[in-house]
């Protein structure tokens, strides 16, 4: 073998690869040594994942070190090496305390805190090294430690999220506690129900020349976020009017909230969705599905994990208030504009300039999705269905749920409503597509739905990591469609507070 002008021979192979490995070492120090003072300033701000990723730091030297000191443990372990086995894993140890600290401190990891570990580490690998282990054997132990932790890469994937979609349907206990507070008030006080019969009757319910907001939800503290953003972006908010409507166990918390909180004068109405005894099986196809035992065994059933993708488990899909958006004309009548709200969404801007959009004879006012392709019709319907691939363009753009635009008077000249009828009863057997109200919109508001400025609904906040701060601060409306909602603890750290600020000035109810 030929290294620049010198002959080796192979019984000087060990000596060189003690030689290449301490020179190698040595560069490595020459090099991170002449670079730690400007990494210092270069980090001032440490992003770990950069500083670890980094070419010229000390944690990249000692990620890499770790990672070949870990495989080599494995191997002395199988070769009977204990003592070789416990000191490369005293200094493993090391190389994790010293990254956590870096990490924990927000600084680097300096010249001198990294030099004696990479050092001894380097000389336990060099002794590994010598060991002159059967490279066969080697790669045979080795592949079958990586196919064994493939594996358990694999089960901890399932099970992160079997456990995720848990968290996202469970009721944080701070929440459930202020419900039951809330509901004590509304049947202890004789004078709230009072007040609310009064609202109840309040003109300004039924005047067009105010904005009015719907929101279906049964959680006390999302809607009070939601409407309380909303007012508090607002030029005039006692122009503004808020159209509730909950389910009976929660009907008397939110009433109680909204009832002891004032919204800067807007107008709030609260009503129990069992109110509304014409929404029944026999006029209305999703309440029949809904009520339908071998559908709530198909989803609920303890055997059916392996076939139904955990997010339609959610109860949300089987809440008949997910539905109630298709009826909003039914539920008031009276009203010509409506802007409807999810309750997982903060309003930054002043929506009442969506009231005087030219929706240009169409019902829907919505911002479209389709900039990634996964958000058209495709990846929502079954095409492989006659009736679906008969009518409608697969590669059609997909819109959003969340923040809406409806003309009710164009809704009811088209006769909306029924088109939504018909979609529901074609699905009877879920075959066209799964549960949820989007797949359903998608049909029914086809052709009916204008484009708005992206700017008015920005999504993603509920799942994206990497979501663009400018894009946020753009929009009018923030939606956390997605599990990471910022009432549970799976909320996105860094974008919990745009939500959260606007249930302090009402935090005088949560002790």
């Amino acid at each position: 073998m030929w290294l620049g002008s010198w002959v080796v021979t192979n019984d000087m192979r060990p000596n060189l690869v003690h030689w290449g490995y301490a020179v190698w070492c040595s560069g490595t120090f020459s090099m991170l040594e002449r670079n730690a003072r400007s990494e210092r300033v270069a980090h001032k701000d440490l992003n770990f994942t950069e500083e670890i990723l980094s070419a010229t730091s000390f944690s990249r030297q000692l990620a890499e070190q770790m990672t070949l000191a870990k495989a080599y443990v494995i191997i002395a372990k199988e070769h009977n090496n204990l003592h070789l086995a416990w000191e490369l894993s005293l200094k493993i140890r090391n190389c994790q305390l010293l990254l956590s600290k870096a990490a924990m401190r927000g600084e680097p990891i300096t010249f001198e805190e990294a030099e004696s570990i990479i050092r001894s580490l380097s000389s336990l690998i060099f002794k590994a090294q010598e060991a002159h282990y059967d490279i066969a054997t080697t790669i045979m132990t080795m592949k079958s430690h990586i196919q064994a932790l493939e594996e358990r890469a694999n089960a901890a994937t399932v099970q992160s999220t079997v456990f995720g979609q848990l968290a996202a349907e469970a009721l944080p206990k701070s929440l459930h506690c202020v419900n039951v507070k809330l509901t004590a008030d509304w049947l202890k006080k004789q004078f709230l129900q009072e007040l609310a019969d009064e609202e109840r009757n309040s003109p300004r319910l039924m005047d067009n020349n105010l904005y009015h907001f719907c929101i279906f939800s049964d959680n006390v503290l999302a809607t009070s976020v939601v409407v309380n953003s909303t007012v508090s972006n607002a030029d005039h908010p006692k122009q503004l009017v808020f159209h509730i409507v909950t389910n009976g166990v929660n009907y008397g918390a939110i009433q109680a909230w909204f009832l002891n909180n004032d919204f800067k004068g807007s107008t709030i109405e609260v009503r129990n969705i069992e109110e509304f005894s014409w929404l029944n099986g026999s006029y209305a196809p999703i309440v029949k599905q809904l009520l339908d035992p071998n559908s709530r065994a198909y989803y609920f059933g303890g055997d059916q994990d392996l076939k139904v993708e955990p997010k339609l488990r959610n109860p949300k899909y089987l809440s008949l208030l997910n539905h109630l958006r298709f009826y909003i004309p039914e539920i008031y009548p009276q009203l010509e504009k409506v802007v409807f709200l999810d309750d997982d969404v903060v309003v930054q801007k002043d929506l009442t300039p969506l009231f005087s959009l030219d929706l240009h004879g169409n019902v829907n006012g919505a911002v479209e999705t389709c900039l990634e392709a996964f958000h058209r019709y495709y990846k929502y319907l079954n095409f492989s269905n006659s009736i679906i691939s008969s009518k409608f363009d697969p590669q059609t753009c997909g819109w959003a749920f969340g923040m809406n635009v409806f003309d009710l008077i164009a809704w009811r000249k088209a006769n909306v409503t029924a088109r939504y009828h018909y979609w529901q009863e074609q699905n009877a057997d879920g075959t066209l597509w799964k549960l949820g109200t989007l797949p359903a919109g998608l049909l029914t508001f086809y052709g009916l739905t204008e484009p708005l400025d992206r700017r008015w609904h920005v999504l993603g906040l509920g799942y994206d990591l990497n979501i663009d701060n400018r894009l946020i601060e753009s929009a009018a409306v923030i939606h956390f469609n997605g599990n990471m909602k910022p009432w549970l603890k799976l909320a996105i750290g860094r974008l919990f507070m745009r939500s959260s600020t606007f249930l302090n000035s009402q935090s005088v109810m949560i002790t």
